[in-house]
């Protein structure tokens, strides 16, 4: 299946994996790459110790081309420049202006992902110089930039910057997604929430577990998980923290209940407080269940836990179904 995205990127499938912060292990964009899609890493918080040997690692066991992703609510030239140094092959910028960070990405070499939530942020990114587009629907898991939902933001994304290619995100789990976006103009999907259940995924099994029985109407979107980035909408599954919040009437921060409450410890110990941003990693004990779970509204569509490499695989056959029947009708 190749499409603009995968000619630009040198890659086999027009099928990305979202960088969802610490939840992509180096065996999780290792299988994804191997298997001839598109893995990215989130490294927003990471310090540059951690994102010089995640990229190390990663290409000392592997010639994918990959992309560093960086959230902009906060200054990130310091892990640019680190990236662009290690070679990155591109940079993914999310959540703030993409103006300050575009020239040194394009002068460095490196192709330049922008993650948009409407045709005039899309217009512009283009004229700033992005080499991909990418289109964020409202449907989409962890933190969410766009508003709009992904089956009318993708061709008007499209519309507004052709020829350049376009990524659709937010609601896909799996090929009949992908050839849906790809029907809309996409020239790649963006995926989060399928390859959060997978055995590589940095995620508690309880996590995992919850992820595999959630339906499509159990997610929600809102600003509650916000100890550590206010005012910052997200998707995740409705748990019994939402459901206390809900019951006291929806109160604002600092009047909420058990707020900073631990809930749940990661595996070193560390303490994941209620209302925190964090997610349960593997090996966390406690009251998983109580604390964030970012999941798009594609969670419905998930079902099992599949290694990441078979699930590439599967996805690709899934597609190529789709399209076939597409083209029978």
């Amino acid at each position: 299946m190749q499409t603009d995205f995968t000619r630009l990127m040198g890659i086999e499938h027009p099928i990305l994996l979202a960088p969802m912060g610490g939840a992509v292990t180096l065996e999780l964009a290792l299988a994804v790459g191997g298997a001839g899609a598109f893995p990215m890493f989130g490294v927003s918080w990471d310090t540059p110790d951690q994102i010089r040997a995640t990229m190390r690692q990663f290409r000392a066991r592997s010639r994918a081309p990959f992309a560093i992703n960086l959230v902009l609510q906060w200054d990130q030239h310091e892990r640019l420049a680190l990236a662009l140094e290690e070679g990155a092959p591109a940079i993914s910028l999310v959540w703030g202006d993409p103006a300050p960070y575009l020239p040194i990405i394009r002068k460095a070499g490196a192709k330049a992902f922008v993650t948009v939530g409407s045709a005039e942020e899309a217009r512009r990114s283009a004229d700033l110089g992005a080499d991909v587009v990418v289109a964020q629907g409202v449907e989409a898991g962890g933190h969410v930039w766009g508003k709009v939902g992904t089956l009318v933001l993708v061709p008007a994304v499209v519309d507004a910057v052709a020829p350049l290619p376009v990524v659709a995100a937010g609601g896909i789990a799996d090929g009949r997604g992908v050839a849906a976006v790809l029907a809309l103009g996409a020239a790649g999907a963006w995926m989060g929430t399928r390859f959060l259940a997978t055995p590589e995924a940095d995620a508690a099994e309880d996590y995992k577990r919850r992820l595999l029985a959630a339906r499509e109407t159990d997610t929600v979107h809102t600003e509650l998980y916000d100890l550590d980035w206010p005012r910052a909408l997200h998707r995740v599954i409705r748990n019994s923290t939402y459901e206390a919040w809900e019951a006291a009437g929806c109160p604002p921060p600092g009047q909420r209940p058990r707020e900073g409450q631990p809930v749940a410890a990661q595996a070193g110990g560390a303490a994941l407080l209620r209302y925190s941003d964090d997610t349960a990693k593997r090996g966390a004990t406690g009251d998983i269940e109580a604390t964030c779970l970012y999941a798009g509204q594609s969670v419905g569509l998930v079902r099992d836990l599949v290694p990441a490499r078979e699930l590439v695989g599967r996805l690709v056959r899934e597609t190529e179904a789709a399209l076939d029947r597409l083209g029978r009708a």
